[in-house]
């Protein structure tokens, strides 16, 4: 079998590192967010929710747009940069993985949050009756019913994540090594005339989309043989 050319390993290997920290971090953020939206509030909670799901509908022409300008020298990503001595965010790998995070959110915070509001809340009641602490609560009754939506979220913003391009070039560029992820990849080598290696990553993105897909299948059908 022949190995693959050392640029799209790069590639690779960069979109699974980049997949795998912004999933971590968005499970981790999500998951509260997630918590706090499912339950009925004021009204600036739907203000709040409708700011999350943005990505959804905006243009990641746009969003990338506007992360460009906060991450650069004179936005707060440049405040944060100077800390270890940088410049800007923008064409930066800890830029890539902000600007994946917050494009992701919804994709996160939706399922999570549908799961919870699904669950309702006679567990938390039950389990309040036998003493549980709301920590042990939320670890042992929350975090088990709420499994199928937490992981729909993960495989979710991992997919999302690694099929991403439009924020990820207009917030990172095409630097090999440090932003050039696989969609970039593919863009460049089309643009390059080098048809061998497209077909290579764009092949493998399409098997891994299916997977994704009937792994997202076989999460919901055994969500509803639980809630049979």
């Amino acid at each position: 079998m022949k190995a693959l050319p050392p640029d799209v390993t790069e590639a690779v290997v960069l979109t699974l590192e980049l997949a795998a920290v912004t999933t971590t971090l968005l499970i981790a953020i999500a998951l509260p967010i997630s918590w706090w939206l499912a339950w009925p509030g004021r009204w600036w909670k739907s203000v709040i929710g409708a700011v999350i799901s943005l990505p959804l509908v905006l243009p990641p022409s746009v969003l990338g747009f506007y992360f460009l300008v906060a991450f650069g020298p004179s936005g707060p990503g440049g405040w944060i940069a100077r800390l270890w001595g940088g410049r800007t965010l923008a064409f930066s790998f800890p830029g890539l993985v902000i600007g994946s995070l917050l494009y992701a959110l919804p994709f996160a915070v939706q399922p999570i949050q549908n799961a919870f509001h699904a669950m309702g809340r006679q567990p938390l009641e039950v389990a309040a009756t036998l003493g549980a602490s709301p920590w042990r609560t939320f670890h042992s009754v929350v975090i088990p019913l709420a499994w199928p939506g937490i992981a729909t979220a993960i495989v979710l913003g991992f997919a999302h994540t690694v099929g991403e391009f439009g924020i990820v070039l207009m917030i990172g560029g095409d630097i090999p090594g440090h932003t050039r992820v696989l969609s970039v990849a593919l863009y460049d080598y089309v643009e390059n005339a080098r048809w061998h290696d497209a077909n290579i990553i764009a092949a493998g993105m399409v098997v891994f989309s299916f997977l994704t897909i009937m792994l997202l299948s076989s999460l919901q059908l055994r969500s509803r043989g639980h809630d049979s």
